[in-house]
């Protein structure tokens, strides 16, 4: 009997296998509940195997029905088993089962391997469960699995993408003590985090100050920390680095050019970007747009716009290497020189050149020919634009509202601000305050107020602007006591009365207090 029954179990199994092999889940499946339901003894290794296989085919619903079902007759899983079911279960994000699954093993005498422990503590960094990734290393530790290069850079990634560096500092530190070498990713995490929160000494220390000669490093970490010392001004410091790279074996690339040509046109050091821009050419690294758009950038901050524009037609558009960008940067310089005219004529060319205007070049005509009064070419430059497709943003939104509050077309402002809500756009801090603004210079206080209030239930927050405008609106309607209620408001939000202001509405105050005593 007992061989008839060991041998209907292996048919059984021999059956299953089969239709794994053939993709045919739902036939295993039903195979194996007949399998539990005849008078063959199952086995823990008949368990692990279907589990294995409902984990495999992502089946993770019916995974965890089989392992709830099996529990309670006395079977447990591998270990190889339970760190398969945990790595597949972090793909849906289920956290209950995962911890229940990982104190079931610790019960058993079980330690996930590296690679279930590593996917599960990607998934909390990605959730931002910085503590609890922490909390799972040090038991991970306390059960005798030690971190691999994997763990530490996972952990490094998150807590650097959670700004908390001190932190990822330390666990660096630590990795590096225990003789790990960091690869490609933790450095570029580490770096790029310390970097942007302006600790761009402490990442050159951790990095090229403290393993040089132990490990080669990429030119994306040199790129980095070369943009991190322009970023600080410490352009020597840069500077260094791109010949340490070179003599390192690692030429400076189109990112490094470009990152030292950034600091040179912000800084307006402009001999020294073309300088540079030569030096690329010679050192087989050909400019690209961003490269001359750079360049582009700074000779009309220099106020240097028929450079400038020679530049871009004789030698960007010769090379193919003339956008949107190159136009914007030049047609926004001849707005600010008040210029708007010739801007206008360099947006026409853009069309017969084959290049499509955007929504900023909309925007800095539009706001510049409102500005010079001339409402008629910027309605024309509107329904150009929405002719093209292209619909206005916040910014153009309240360029407009701005406009029409200064030339009192109150209920126009209020319409096209009520079109920017309707359209999804979400109003900031500085559209409210255009159309508050108008509102007060209209005497039209209390429609301020609404907009007011509606900031408070909807968002955004109301600045130190809205404040003043608002105060200063009420007082101006002798709406004493609304005006000290907001005061109130503003100064728990941490902002404080102009002097003069807040004088005026303490003496409005007294004023209105005295004639009282009179009547």
């Amino acid at each position: 009997m007992y061989k008839s029954l060991g041998l209907h179990r292996l048919a059984y199994r021999a059956q299953i296998s089969s239709y794994v092999k053939a993709g045919l889940i739902d036939q295993a499946i039903k195979t194996f509940d007949e399998m539990t339901k005849s008078n063959c003894r199952v086995f823990s290794i008949d368990y692990n195997r279907f589990i294995g296989v409902l984990v495999s085919q992502s089946r993770y619903d019916l995974a965890e029905h089989y392992y709830y079902r099996m529990i309670p007759q006395g079977f447990s899983l591998n270990s190889f088993t339970y760190s398969r079911f945990i790595s597949g279960l972090c793909k849906v994000k289920n956290f209950i089962l995962i911890e229940k699954l990982l104190q079931d093993m610790y019960k058993l005498g079980y330690v996930p391997d590296n690679w279930a422990y590593n996917i599960y503590l990607n998934l909390l960094c990605c959730e931002n469960q910085i503590d609890l990734a922490l909390g799972v290393v040090q038991t991970m530790v306390e059960k005798g699995r030690e971190p691999d290069i994997v763990t530490y850079t996972i952990l490094i990634n998150g807590l650097c993408r959670a700004g908390r560096f001190d932190s990822a500092v330390k666990i660096w530190c630590d990795m590096v003590r225990k003789g790990f070498n960091p690869d490609e990713k933790a450095c570029r995490a580490l770096v790029l985090g310390l970097c942007r929160d302006g600790k761009v000494d402490l990442a050159y220390e951790l990095t090229l100050g403290t393993l040089r000669g132990r490990i080669k490093f990429s030119k994306s970490i040199f790129n980095s920390l070369i943009n991190g010392f322009c970023q600080a001004g410490r352009i020597d410091k840069a500077q260094a680095i791109k010949s340490f790279m070179r003599s390192n074996g690692c030429e400076p690339d189109l990112v490094t050019y470009n990152v030292l040509l950034n600091y040179c046109c912000d800084e307006l050091l402009l001999e020294e970007a073309e300088t540079l821009m030569r030096k690329m050419e010679r050192s087989g690294v050909e400019p690209d747009v961003y490269s001359y758009n750079e360049l582009l950038k700074g000779l009309c901050k220099a106020n240097r716009l028929d450079k400038a524009y020679l530049m871009m037609v004789n030698k960007m558009e010769a090379k193919g290497l003339c956008d949107v960008v190159s136009y914007n940067t030049i047609i926004k310089a001849l707005c600010k020189a008040s210029h708007a005219k010739k801007a206008y004529k360099l947006f026409e060319q853009m069309g017969g050149k084959g290049i499509t205007p955007d929504v900023v070049t909309f925007t800095i005509l539009i706001r510049a020919f409102l500005s010079e009064g001339r409402s008629n070419i910027a309605k024309k430059l509107l329904d150009q634009m929405t002719g093209l497709g292209l619909l206005p943003d916040r910014v153009l939104y309240t360029t407009i509202v701005d406009h029409l509050c200064k030339t009192g077309e109150m209920w126009m402002a209020r319409s096209v601000f009520c079109d920017m809500v309707e359209k999804g756009i979400t109003p900031d801090v500085v559209s409210y305050n255009a159309l508050i603004t108008g509102l007060c210079r209209a005497s039209r206080v209390s429609e301020a107020m609404h907009l007011y209030e509606d900031m408070h239930t909807r968002g955004p927050c109301p600045d130190e602007v809205t404040f003043k405008l608002i105060i200063g609106g009420l007082i101006r309607e002798k709406k004493l006591s609304l005006a000290c209620r907001v005061w109130d408001q503003m100064m728990e939000k941490g902002f404080t009365l102009d002097g003069d202001v807040s004088e005026t509405l303490v003496n409005a105050i007294r004023s209105n207090d005295a004639s009282c005593i009179k009547i």
